[in-house]
């Protein structure tokens, strides 16, 4: 079945632009030009992927990300104009999967696409035990569930695989590279921007003191692991 995705822009150009190269390869497409539109639509259709400009009116971008993560892991890119490292930030931390940086060409834009939904829907190598513990963080692998003492903790599924490879890996340093290969793919390597922004969100849901950190620990210099906990 063709994955759907929802396009929000308040460009009408833009929007017809962006609809015409995912038609072509084969994906269907529902369009909003507003966050407040991009809600309505979404909650009457089934959506795999949303890519989601930030300077809109009504409903921006970044409250969009935000209303959508209070309900829904769906893969969001932010859509954020040349320089605007601020946007993308700010994008990233409010929940977003990913960003293009506009303007961008037809393969740039349909490269992530595929990577996005790829990390969304690849199955995820769990290993033989069903449960995980570090110290109050506990990870239910068959169901995919994260818990922090007895509180359920949401992750999307970029987060979710990161924090997987803290604990395949446990007491070895995983380096930049390594993590963004592993997670969002090869053509991210160099990405250092979107893997900061997403351990910062991953403390900040994990650990008890984000600026202390026990379960996610950055090396200097070198990449950041999970370490042993004690007998």
């Amino acid at each position: 079945m063709a994955k759907r995705i929802l396009i929000v822009d308040d460009e009408p150009r833009y929007l017809r632009l962006l609809e015409a190269n995912l038609r072509t390869e084969g994906y269907e497409v529902a369009t909003a030009q507003d966050g407040m539109q991009a809600l309505e639509v979404f909650s009457t259709n089934p959506i795999d992927l949303v890519l989601l400009d930030v300077m809109m009116p009504r409903l921006d971008g970044f409250g969009a990300t935000q209303r959508l993560r209070e309900f829904t892991n769906v893969p969001i890119v932010i859509l954020t104009a040349r320089g605007e490292e601020q946007d993308r930030v700010r994008g990233l931390d409010l929940g977003a999967d990913d960003y293009l940086i506009k303007p961008f060409s037809a393969t740039e834009l349909l490269a992530r696409v595929r990577a996005v939904l790829r990390r969304a829907h690849a199955p995820v190598e769990t290993g033989q035990a069903r449960f995980f513990t570090h110290d109050n963080l506990r990870i239910d692998f068959a169901r995919a569930e994260v818990w922090k003492g007895e509180e359920p903790v949401s992750l999307s599924a970029t987060e979710y695989r990161l924090l997987l490879q803290f604990a395949h890996n446990l007491g070895k340093i995983l380096t930049s590279e390594e993590l963004l290969t592993s997670v969002w793919g090869a053509e991210y390597k160099n990405d250092k921007e979107i893997l900061w922004v997403s351990i910062a969100r991953l403390r900040q849901k994990l650990e008890i003191d984000a600026h202390s950190p026990q379960h996610i620990v950055t090396r200097s210099g070198l990449g950041y692991l999970m370490p042993p906990t004690e007998s």
